[in-house]
Order: C-alpha cells, then sequence, then structure tokens
C-alpha cells in the first residue's frame, strides 16, 4: 500500500485529553487484571484490561515515562475508527504533535513511542477485536498545525501571537509573514487544570463545598448545571481571573496584544474567549473553540504530504 493510500488518523495528546478529529475524552487510566463489569470505553491488551477515560491521569512532565499514552492511543484509533466505519483490521498512519519549544528534541523519541513492534497491533476495544498495522507516524508542532485548518483568519496579518491553551500548559509564538519565529516560542505551565485547581480551592474555601472538575468545567463553559448560587459566582470569577492572568503572562513573555493580533485555540480557548472584556483593549481576538482542531490539523498535513508522495 501506497503512503498516500493509508488511513491518516490524527491524535492530540493532551495532559487532560485525547483529542482526534471526531473523538475527546480524559486521559485518565484505569489498569484491570480482570475482566472490569462493563465493556465501555474498555481496551484489552496484552492480558489486561483498562478502562479509559475514567478522570484525567496525574500530570506527568515526560509523556513517554510509561505505557499510559500509547494505551490512550490504542483507544483513540479504535474509537476514530468506529466514527469512520473503518474495518477494524487495516493500515494506519499516525499524524500527532508536539509542543514547538519541545518539538526538535523530543521528535524522535516520540515516534519511536508510537511506532512500536510487533505489527500489527492486537487488541479489543468496548469488546470489538482490532488488528491495526502502524506504517508511520507524521509529527507536527503543536497549535501551528492547527492553522492548516483555517488559514484564511490570518490572511494578510504579517504578525500575530498563536496561543494554544492546553490541559497543562500554554504553549505560545509569534508568527511573522506566516512563519513561526523560533526564537519567541514560550511554553507555561498556566494550562486549563491549573484554573479548575484553583477555582476548586477557591470554592472550598468560601462556601465549604467540594466541586468536581466536571462541574467546574460546565460553569467555566456556560452550560447549565445545578450548583449553589454562591459556588457559581466563585467559579466565574475565577475563570475571569485565570484569563486576566494569561494576559499578564503573555504581556510579561513579550507579547504586546495590544499591538499583535491572537490567535487563541485548545482546550482553554472557550473558557479564554468568554472572559476576554473590551477593557482589555486587545487588538484582534480570533478563538478557535474546538479541542479537536490540532488533531484536525495534524490530519491535514499529513495528508497533503501523503499526496505529495513525502513519507513520514
Amino acid at each position: 500500500m501506497q503512503a498516500n493510500e493509508k488511513t491518516i488518523i490524527g491524535v492530540d495528546h493532551g495532559y487532560a485529553a485525547i483529542k482526534t478529529a471526531h473523538c475527546v475524552f480524559p486521559t485518565g487510566l484505569t489498569a484491570y487484571n480482570h475482566e472490569p463489569y462493563t465493556r465501555q470505553d474498555v481496551l484489552e491488551y496484552e492480558g489486561k484490561w483498562y478502562v479509559c477515560g475514567t478522570g484525567r491521569q496525574p500530570v506527568q512532565r515526560e509523556k513517554m515515562a510509561n505505557d499510559t499514552y500509547y494505551l490512550l492511543t490504542l483507544a483513540a484509533i479504535a474509537r476514530e475508527m468506529e466514527r469512520r466505519r473503518l474495518p477494524h483490521r487495516c493500515t494506519v498512519a499516525l499524524a500527532s504533535g508536539l509542543p514547538l519549544t519541545s518539538y526538535g528534541r523530543q521528535k524522535g523519541s516520540f515516534k519511536k513511542y508510537l511506532l512500536r513492534s510487533p505489527q500489527p497491533v492486537k487488541y479489543r476495544y468496548e469488546g470489538e477485536a482490532y488488528e491495526v498495522t502502524v506504517e508511520g507516524v507524521w509529527l507536527y508542532p503543536q497549535g501551528y498545525s492547527a492553522l492548516a485548518m483555517h488559514p484564511e483568519l490570518i490572511a494578510g496579518e504579517p504578525s500575530f501571537l498563536l496561543m494554544d491553551i492546553g490541559g497543562w500548559t500554554v504553549d505560545m509564538m509569534r508568527l511573522d509573514n506566516g512563519s513561526a519565529s523560533a526564537g519567541t516560542c514560550r511554553s507555561l505551565e498556566l494550562g486549563m487544570i491549573r484554573c479548575l485547581d484553583e477555582a476548586r480551592e477557591q470554592v472550598l474555601r468560601d462556601t465549604g463545598l467540594s466541586l468536581t472538575d466536571a462541574q467546574i468545567e460546565r460553569v467555566l463553559s456556560g452550560q447549565p448545571c445545578s450548583m449553589d448560587e454562591e459556588a457559581r459566582g466563585v467559579i466565574e470569577r475565577q475563570g475571569r481571573q485565570y484569563t486576566e492572568h494569561l494576559l499578564s503572562a503573555a504581556m510579561e513573555a513579550g507579547f504586546d496584544l495590544k499591538a499583535l493580533p491572537v490567535v487563541i485555540l485548545g482546550g482553554g480557548a472557550g473558557v479564554a474567549a468568554r472572559n476576554l472584556r473590551e477593557s482589555d483593549r486587545l487588538c484582534r481576538v480570533i478563538s478557535l473553540t474546538d479541542s479537536r482542531i490540532n488533531a484536525a490539523g495534524f490530519e491535514r498535513l499529513a495528508q497533503q504530504m501523503a499526496a505529495l508522495g513525502i513519507t513520514q
């Protein structure tokens, strides 16, 4: 099979969630030595069972430190194959990404991490058998790849800031005439996990209530949720404080947002966009709030390269 005939699946390996072009699920992974009570979200691989998506896992700076992200990748492939109604025995190429600040340093090792042998990889997901041959991995810079989905949004802008708000990090880079300015890349540990933790602690201090991440995320996204009104108000104020913190951090990193347009994307883009004010006097804000946009961007770039006959 030629490279351009492969099924290409984009996977964004976030700290808080795994994303594909059509699916999003939390990074939590619980292992069992015996078959669990449910088949939902259950991965069976090499004699063990894993329930995927049970909350999020603790933050680990090195994603290749253990098998967790590899197992979550197998689950992501199965979910995406099911959404596309692909045969469960097939050949795929993965398209994924890394932060620009660590792209060169981690590219080789992350590719090896995802390209394990032997092939094909045989496993079961939600009771269905899969036999997947992974024949290649394309890797791209996170955030920058998402612009492949909406190049028209920044047409005519000679310079702008790209701010990718993830679960643990906020990756920022300036682009000049469409090219990333490597010296301006910054990765700050100010992702949405920080926002959720601070909101939970503030609610506990002010009201004595212990809320879940799911409840807090619901309020921050502006969706209805049964909750004490005082607690709701605390969360909403924390959302604004978090956004103010992001804007200050960007300024401290050398980006003048009153002079420079900014593209906000990633899992926290919706929260930041909801909490911006006219009084912030930002130059121009473009919000890409679909958390799957990085995965879709990886996939589109890989498809374009495959069409040109460029291998991984």
